[in-house]
């Protein structure tokens, strides 16, 4: 995917440029040449031996360096990348490039560049958090920079809120989405993942064991194909896909008001495990065991048909997906499913005590429409939300 490109790879003087070698690493393995631009800060951190080391490129940062000017210029460089990554971007690297600032290598090349510039921040919560900053990363947004986080978590100043560095992982990702022919730009995609919640009391509930994998999987295969992802998720401990639309949701009735009040959709995946039935008499206290033979009147209503109600919708997206896991009769139930919910698709799956599909790396699928069902091999989740991501453009075009 990443063969024959190349991008500058610009590393700020913050605590994570120590990440920039692993990003060099995941970078080369999907085939893209990274050429290294080192500030005078991130000189503290990390060296010019070791970036070369990594790269296997000759690493640049001096402005004024006659040797750099006579074998590759700073408008070269500005000219010669599919794309500018700044990571870490800091405060003060933001402020030069939403300011117009070129006072060394870095900024000079940025101002002078003709090419995509994607940002990475980095920086302490309080200092993200600052009207300049906000107002310096809006201003470059509508310059038409792209950028990638900042993350929430613990930081190396011992705080903890908005402000880590994206990991080099989805940076990476982020840059391959960048290089994929946007094969389904300007489609509006529904994708619903993770379980939902159905509360009995405030410390009880009954949900199920879907990790959410498999929802983020094909969210970020579609968002990498260009696509503008409506994300809407169950609790999970999965990281959420990097530019979808993120909605939060507990109950499968809050995932019914999400899904239907943030259309309409081009086409709609509904992967997440919904729970069929809600607790109608749920308490707002905890229920308290009287004696042994007490038993709480648990009373359960049936919750509404997101996929059958999208199905048969007024403004019906154009495809619809659903998911089967099943623990018998995979078929033919899902057959049954497809028919009953009106859906066009439905991806199923067997779920097996001794090797559940839930919270696993790998699945195995099969797909099956009104008028073929085809087995697919077991493979990564990646790799079956990047092929039913094949499988919308071929629908899609």
């Amino acid at each position: 995917m990443g063969k024959d490109k190349k991008i500058t790879l610009i590393i700020g003087g913050g605590i994570a440029a120590y990440k920039s070698l692993e990003l060099i690493r995941l970078l080369q393995n999907a085939h893209i040449e990274v050429i290294p631009i080192l500030t005078k800060s991130a000189e503290n951190f990390v060296t010019t031996l070791s970036l070369a080391a990594i790269s296997k490129k000759k690493v640049y940062s001096h402005l004024f360096d006659l040797n750099d000017e006579t074998e590759m210029g700073h408008i070269q460089l500005s000219r010669v990348s599919d794309l500018i990554v700044v990571a870490p971007a800091t405060a003060n690297l933001i402020s030069k490039m939403a300011n117009g600032l070129a006072d060394d290598l870095a900024s000079t090349l940025i101002l002078a560049t003709n090419k995509k510039v994607l940002i990475a921040p980095s920086m302490n919560v309080q200092m993200w958090n600052k009207p300049a900053t906000l107002s310096n990363v809006k201003k470059l947004k509508e310059y038409g920079f792209l950028f990638i986080g900042p993350n929430t978590g613990d930081m190396a100043c011992g705080e903890f809120g908005l402000g880590r560095m994206a990991e080099p992982s989805e940076i990476k990702d982020k840059i391959m989405a960048s290089f994929q022919n946007n094969t389904l730009l300007n489609k509006k995609i529904l994708v619903t993942s993770g379980p939902t919640v159905e509360r009995i009391d405030p410390i009880r509930f009954i949900s199920n064991n879907s990790s959410g994998l498999q929802g983020t999987a094909i969210a970020n295969a579609l968002v990498n194909l260009g696509a503008e992802v409506v994300f809407v998720t169950g609790p999970t401990n999965v990281s959420h896909p990097i530019g979808a639309k993120i909605i939060p949701i507990e109950s499968a009735k809050d995932m019914y008001k999400a899904v239907f009040s943030n259309g309409p959709y081009d086409v709609a995946i509904c992967a997440a495990a919904v729970s069929d039935w809600h607790v109608q008499n749920d308490s707002s206290r905890k229920i308290k065991k009287k004696d042994s033979n007490s038993k709480p009147n648990i009373e359960l209503k049936e919750n509404p048909d997101i996929l059958a109600d999208l199905s048969k919708s007024k403004n019906r997206p154009g495809l619809v997906i659903g998911f089967a896991a099943e623990t018998e009769q995979l078929t033919k139930n899902a057959k049954e499913k497809l028919i009953s919910k009106g859906c066009d698709l439905i991806v199923a799956n067997k779920v097996e005590k001794k090797s559940s599909i839930f919270g696993a790396k790998n699945n195995e699928v099969t797909i099956i429409t009104n008028d073929y069902m085809e087995k697919w091999p077991e493979m990564t989740k990646t790799e079956i939300g990047e092929k039913l991501g094949q499988l919308i453009v071929k629908y899609c075009h």
